[in-house]
């Protein structure tokens, strides 16, 4: 009986390492929010790293947040590292930026998982306001397939890009507003 137990457990977690091989290798999450304001007033709070982390949901999840910017914090070159017991260790560096159009950085994880992922933010103009996306995609090694069996990525990381979405809404129809 115990022999036969045991034989099911191997065969069930053969199967669960044999499925995870076949996920996809990459991943995206995103989302999007229309803001009433102008790409022009929407590009400066995503291009400059000081204004983007007055709406970063991530700066928000921890109060002590040990926060470092490099010599550049504005435009392609920018940097911004970050140490935190709730969001981990990482840096992010601003690729290239399209004025009023887009940003695009490069995310690198050290804690509590090693990753390098590509964040894009789009703003496109919708009528009055602008169409803002917010999307992240990277790869997947075996044990980040293995572990998305378990943990959905895009119901985690999207509700924080719906939270940040929502801040940076705020912050620019409130600005909007006093000018």
């Amino acid at each position: 009986m115990l022999k036969t137990l045991l034989l099911i457990v191997l065969a069930a977690i053969a199967l669960v390492l044999a499925y995870a091989a076949t996920r996809p290798d990459t991943f995206r999450v995103e989302r999007s929010a229309r803001i009433q304001a102008p790409p022009a007033r929407l590009f400066p709070l995503i291009n400059d790293l000081h204004a983007f982390n007055t709406w970063n949901p991530y700066e928000k999840k921890d109060p002590a947040i040990k926060g470092t910017y490099g010599a550049v914090t504005a435009g392609p070159g920018a940097t911004y590292a970050w140490e935190s017991k709730e969001v981990g260790v990482g840096q992010m560096q601003i690729e290239s930026a399209v004025p009023d159009a887009s940003v695009a950085m490069r995310l690198t994880f050290i804690k509590p998982f090693s990753a390098v992922n590509q964040v894009n933010f789009t703003l496109a103009p919708a009528g009055d306001g602008t169409q803002v996306t917010w999307a992240m995609e990277g790869r997947l090694n075996y044990i980040a397939k293995l572990m998305h069996l378990f943990f959905n990525m895009d119901s985690m990381v999207g509700k924080d890009f719906e939270d940040g979405l929502a801040n940076l809404k705020t912050l620019a129809e409130r600005r909007q507003d006093t000018h």
